[in-house]
């Protein structure tokens, strides 16, 4: 259900002011879950669409990039818009504009190796830059700071527990019988496509079923459970950065 100034709004209503075919399947989904997504305004509503293609966008753009997939301990940057710090966190250079360091990444991905949280992260700052447009992104994320789960201040993450799946969410797959000697494979976080498609960093663009079949090929001995899909969302708080 999709309220609007506290009013219910049926997607008939709204598709005929949007043309890009992702934001549309969206918005229909939105419609159809029993859960309630509130906003003050047709414009508030619109920036979440608009976010939510350009995550997809941006995913599709880094699983192309040619960054590769590491650990920690082995991450490294493209040192000429980053300092690589020793906990394996990228850090931009003082002197370079943040839209410049992290369109880089896909730009020269070969020069990038991490992990997939930071993947994501990576994906949602390209989204936020695509979404916002260079001259407030450079304001909003100057020294920006690339390192798992750790993300600025001006672009909010909310977590919830549930299965209302929308594209541009960022789903965790678990692994609970991973293989100690691997420990990275623990999890894999993914951006969800829709359509049962996801992206992760070292996993790439693959259907529910391979990334499973992927992560229990890195098990311990003798596991006794698969991995999975887990029922809890990752969004950016889309009405806090909306502006």
């Amino acid at each position: 259900m999709i309220l609007i100034n506290h009013q219910p709004v049926k997607p008939e209503e709204l598709l005929s002011t949007i043309t890009n075919a992702e934001q549309k399947t969206i918005l229909k989904q939105m419609a159809a879950f029993n859960e309630t997504y509130q906003y003050r305004s047709v414009d508030q509503l619109k920036f979440e669409l608009l976010f939510r293609s350009n995550t997809m966008k941006a995913a599709r753009e880094l699983n192309k990039s040619g960054a590769k997939f590491t650990t920690y301990s082995y991450a490294f940057c493209n040192k000429k818009y980053w300092d690589r710090l020793g906990n394996g966190g990228f850090l931009l250079k003082p002197d370079v504009r943040p839209s410049a360091g992290i369109l880089d990444i896909i730009k020269n991905g070969k020069l990038y190796a991490f992990e997939c949280s930071t993947g994501i992260a990576i994906v949602l700052y390209i989204a936020a830059l695509y979404s916002l447009g260079e001259e407030r992104f450079n304001i909003l994320f100057a020294r920006l700071y690339l390192m798992d789960w750790q993300f600025d201040d001006d672009l909010p993450i909310l977590q919830k527990n549930g299965d209302d799946y929308l594209p541009g969410d960022v789903l965790h797959f678990n692994n609970p019988d991973f293989d100690p000697k691997q420990p990275w494979w623990r999890a894999e976080n993914v951006i969800y496509f829709g359509d049962d498609q996801y992206y992760g960093h070292g996993v790439g663009i693959q259907n529910a079923k391979t990334i499973i079949d992927f992560l229990n090929k890195k098990r311990k001995p003798e596991p006794k459970t698969s991995a999975y899909l887990m029922s809890m969302i990752t969004r950016p708080n889309y009405q806090l950065i909306f502006y």
